[in-house]
């Protein structure tokens, strides 16, 4: 089989595109962090409520306009059910379920998780603007799913 000048020519640039895009993207994934979450650690869901930082959910000031979120998620509810936070403030949240899978989505912010039963899910956001942010499951998790929601204010 012969190959005509032309086929030759758009392989070869095809090919170096290819390459291109694929340094580009892992050079921006090891200078820039820019890969996806991996936090592989893990709880046995049957004892959350025993194990730390689970047994105490909560919102806790850990430093300076930096606050973590230590977050349960089971049926149909959020533990803690609200979250109140100055504006300016970094949130480190702190996540896993105790029961079936679990979505994680605040409103107005690039947080989107899937949180699992076994797995924690650690997330970060800063809340510059003051507000009523709208957290919802958006993984579907049984009959009373579309109730799953809480808010996080910031002041």
């Amino acid at each position: 089989m012969k190959m005509h000048r032309e086929e030759k020519i758009w392989l070869t640039i095809s090919f170096g595109m290819i390459m291109v895009f694929m340094l580009i993207t892992g050079y921006q994934a090891f200078a820039f962090g820019l890969t996806p979450p991996s936090n592989k650690e893990k709880i046995d869901p049957q004892k959350v409520d025993q194990t730390a930082p689970f047994d105490k959910p909560g919102v806790e000031k850990i430093g300076e306009k930096e606050y973590e979120v230590v977050m349960t998620l089971q049926v149909f509810s959020f533990n803690p059910s609200t979250i109140e936070v100055p504006a300016g403030s970094t949130v480190h949240f702190t996540l896993t379920s105790k029961d079936v899978t679990h979505g994680f989505q605040v409103a107005n912010t690039n947080i989107n998780a899937m949180v699992m039963p076994g797995h924690i899910q650690k997330i970060s956001q800063k809340f510059d603007k003051p507000g009523v942010y709208l957290v919802l499951c958006n993984e579907y998790c049984g009959v009373g799913h579309q109730a799953m929601s809480t808010t996080i204010t910031v002041k």
